[in-house]
C-alpha cells in the first residue's frame, strides 16, 4: 500500500493519463475521500490506497486501470452540456 501519510488534503488526484479525477478532502482509512465539487452528482466518492501509482509535488497519480467513479472529474463538461 502506499505511503498514506503523504496524501494531504486539497491535493490533485489525476489519472494515468494525467487527466484531473479530483481534489482530496480527506484520508479515511485506506481511502482517499475526494471533494463532492468534483463530482457530478454533489457526493464524496472515494479512491482505494492501492490505486496510488505515485505522488509528484502536490499531485496524486493512480495506477493504469484504477477503477474511478463515474462522474469525476466531469462536472464542468457536464454542466455545460
Amino acid at each position: 500500500m502506499f505511503e498514506k501519510l503523504r496524501i494531504k488534503e486539497h491535493m490533485e488526484v489525476a489519472n494515468a493519463e494525467g487527466l484531473h479525477v479530483g481534489t482530496v478532502d480527506a484520508v479515511e482509512n485506506d481511502a482517499i475521500k475526494l471533494t463532492k465539487s468534483d463530482s457530478a452528482d454533489d457526493m464524496h466518492h472515494f479512491l482505494s490506497l492501492d490505486d496510488v501509482e505515485k505522488i509528484d509535488d502536490n499531485r496524486i497519480y493512480l495506477k493504469e486501470g484504477a477503477r474511478i467513479p463515474e462522474g469525476l472529474g466531469n462536472k464542468a463538461v457536464t454542466e455545460d452540456a
